[in-house]
């Protein structure tokens, strides 16, 4: 029996919901808007994708998109389609093409999201996934227990190469394990990629050889093929240890040829996941989409954070780092670190830990550390005891009461 992908959907049709999903196979597959001759019954059961599951949930009277064809009842259901592996092969791009194509603008359609996705262990073999991962990230920025706890380089853009290198110092001085570029600093004429990363790595390196501890630093490098495997190659000879790229800018072939040439962590931002996720009734959940990127070679994703800045509810936060650390599939686990971010500060620690179960993670507070009354070194200080509270089942507050910087941070948190 040939190997076969699965996909799952939420639909809204104004159409017989049977109908409906017969043309979104049919236009994912072999099929087209009329009966052609050489689609053969042979060839139909071959390569055709085949409707697996349809349920019908409820109904509505109105459409969640328009442009569709018009009824007077729209019915929404769940519907699970499978293709042969063999339409594709176990490919990335053609996967996406193939369970996120043509098939949402459908005038049978008036909603569509992508919810559930079980592929085949060719994937699993074709793509080596993760390099890093949650072992080797721990390994590189020597944190064995607890959540990394990190930052973002605040502002986000404008300072100076050797503004940078200044923040950094604090940040490091602090005890910070990671640090990342935002995903807007990229290479502008204020702040060069190339002086960047060696201003940056002279500091953490040098902090490294008096203490010991080495913080692990996010280049952002997202750029074209060749300019990515060069900045890459310049943080490898610096002494860095791990590289940014952000995801739906460099695409599913520019993480798989990141992948291939990087000798360090690859820790993915997921800027622009808005558009693919706000609306319910379109686009993606996380969980199918984090697969592929963790199959292209992603050792960290992006989930937001809990009482974020943005629209993300707590519930679907939990979700998506959850999927992170679930395994792709039994043959081929790929575990990734999930990175909470997005107005975090250490009042988030305690619920992250008792929803997420496990402290592999890395929690990044930009304002939560650099705002701090006491300075940047007291910020990464009360990050880290609100952890620790977290993790030993204390109350903030009491812990509060044995860290001056924790203590101090309660009331600027708040």
């Amino acid at each position: 029996m040939s190997e076969r992908i699965y996909a799952t959907y939420w639909l809204e049709t104004g159409d017989d919901p049977a109908r409906a999903a017969e043309v979104i196979a049919g236009e994912q597959s072999s099929g087209t808007f009329i009966a052609l001759p050489t689609e053969t019954p042979a060839l139909k059961a071959r390569s055709g994708a085949r409707v697996e599951r349809l349920e019908v949930l409820d109904e509505v009277g109105a459409p969640s998109l328009t442009g569709g064809m018009q009824s007077s009842t729209y019915r929404r259901c769940t519907l699970e389609l499978s293709w042969p592996l063999e339409n594709i092969g176990p490919s990335l791009p053609n996967l996406m093409s193939t369970i996120a194509g043509n098939l949402f603008e459908l005038r049978q359609v008036s909603g569509l999201r992508l919810t559930g996705l079980k592929l085949p262990d060719a994937f699993g073999a074709a793509y080596p996934g993760p390099a890093f991962g949650i072992e080797g990230t721990r390994k590189l920025a020597n944190v064995q227990h607890g959540p990394l706890i990190g930052t973002i380089i605040k502002p986000s853009v404008g300072l100076s190469v050797a503004e940078t290198a200044e923040q950094v110092q604090k940040l490091v001085a602090g005890g910070i394990d990671f640090i990342k570029d935002d995903e807007l600093q990229a290479d502008g004429t204020y702040c060069p990629f190339d002086e960047r990363v060696r201003a940056v790595m002279r500091v953490v390196n040098d902090n490294a050889e008096r203490t010991g501890k080495k913080a692990m630093v996010a280049f952002n490098l997202t750029g074209d093929l060749d300019e990515m495997r060069r900045r890459h190659d310049l943080v490898l000879a610096e002494g860095g240890t791990c590289i940014m790229v952000c995801l739906n800018s460099v695409g599913l072939v520019g993480l798989r040829e990141l992948r291939r040439h990087s000798q360090l962590p690859i820790h993915a931002h997921r800027a622009g996941w808005g558009y693919l996720s706000r609306s319910p009734q379109l686009g993606w959940d996380f969980a199918p989409w984090q697969m592929l990127w963790r199959l292209a070679g992603a050792d960290h994703l992006h989930v937001n954070g809990l009482r974020n800045k943005f629209s993300e509810s707590d519930e679907s936060v939990i979700a998506a780092a959850r999927s992170v650390l679930a395994p792709v599939m039994a043959s081929a686990p790929m575990t990734a670190m999930p990175v909470f971010s997005s107005g975090q500060t250490g009042l988030q620690a305690a619920d992250t830990y008792a929803a997420l179960g496990c402290a592999d993670l890395i929690h990044t507070a930009g304002g939560g550390i650099f705002g701090h009354p006491g300075g940047v070194s007291a910020g990464v200080t009360a990050l880290r005891e609100a952890w620790v509270a977290a993790i030993d089942g204390v109350p903030l507050a009491q812990q509060a009461e044995r860290s001056p910087a924790l203590r101090e941070a309660l009331g600027f948190w708040q």
